[in-house]
């Protein structure tokens, strides 16, 4: 059995675990706000992930949780909603999109990663500070488990709103949201195909939207997020102060992991200086020839 084979049926195996462990804590919370409940069993399987990832000394198994996780949740709030009424084009318009990203996000993971001996750069760099165990915590499990469930909020809301007959607006929105998955897919199949070559080793990929922008795949990682908000207000524009929810999301990127990516690039290729002085973080933008 190859190392990746065994990492994967590892890793299907704890998140089989966490979604039993966190139906069952949920089970014990009915009495509470559908959304607080929901949290409490995403922290539950974060901890069960969190355990699994400290044992096997690899906090990567816990990358894929970000694309797992929403499924079963939109699915909950889906066919269960706090108002009783389930109206199936509503549901198609906004689960289709989260469904879609979440498929292809941990089919993009399932590709990249070599094994249980593939860990991430930035947790690696993060364990090597003072409090190691504290940030693999919070740090890497559950700060990245609020801050799904937080963006995902809207989601809830939109799945919530009883709705007689659905806007214009609502699949305007739902294709604005699935269109920026297919920017996040287009983005990251263009730099899988670029690391195929081996020629392109130590060399800065240039090419397609990676010249328009340095992290094009998360210009539409964030669109995704703004397109769930954009879902909602399309139904209630009453939740518009639930924009925080995306523009946090749009923070995290722009300020902590795009910023620890270009750093990175930096170390390992000679060029990445001048392809940052020439194109823009993530808007897409003609660069500076």
């Amino acid at each position: 059995m190859s190392n990746k084979l065994k990492g994967l049926l590892i890793t299907l195996a704890v998140y089989s675990l966490s979604l039993f462990c966190a139906v069952l804590m949920a089970s014990k919370f009915t009495f509470l706000n559908e959304w607080l409940m929901i949290l409490i069993a995403h922290l539950t399987a974060t901890i069960v992930v969190f355990a699994a990832s400290r044992f096997y000394k690899n906090s990567s198994l816990y990358d894929p949780f970000w694309s797992v996780a929403p499924a079963p949740i939109v699915f909950y709030l889906a066919f269960w909603p706090e108002s009783q009424e389930i109206n199936l084009e509503k549901i198609a318009l906004i689960i289709v999109p989260i469904l879609l990203w979440s498929f292809r996000l941990t089919i993009n993971w399932m590709r990249s990663w070599k094994g249980l001996q593939d860990e991430d750069f930035r947790y690696i760099n993060l364990k090597e500070k003072p409090f190691s165990g504290f940030i693999d915590l919070f740090g890497i499990h559950i700060y990245p488990t609020l801050q799904v469930n937080l963006s995902l909020l809207p989601a809830y809301y939109a799945l919530s709103v009883s709705v007689t007959n659905v806007t214009p607006l609502l699949y305007v929105a739902s294709i604005f949201t699935i269109l920026a998955v297919v920017l996040e897919t287009w983005a990251d199949e263009q730099m899988h195909a670029f690391k195929k070559d081996s020629n392109n080793n130590d060399q800065t990929m240039d090419k397609g939207l990676w010249s328009y922008s340095r992290h094009p795949n998360y210009l539409g990682e964030i669109l995704f997020w703004w397109g769930i908000y954009f879902m909602t207000i399309s139904l209630d524009i009453n939740y518009w102060p639930l924009f925080v929810c995306p523009l946090i999301m749009n923070l995290m990127f722009s300020l902590i992991t795009c910023s620890m990516m270009d750093e990175r690039s930096m170390l390992k290729r000679p060029d990445y200086q001048d392809y940052m002085s020439k194109t823009r973080q993530l808007i897409l933008w003609p660069s500076k020839r």
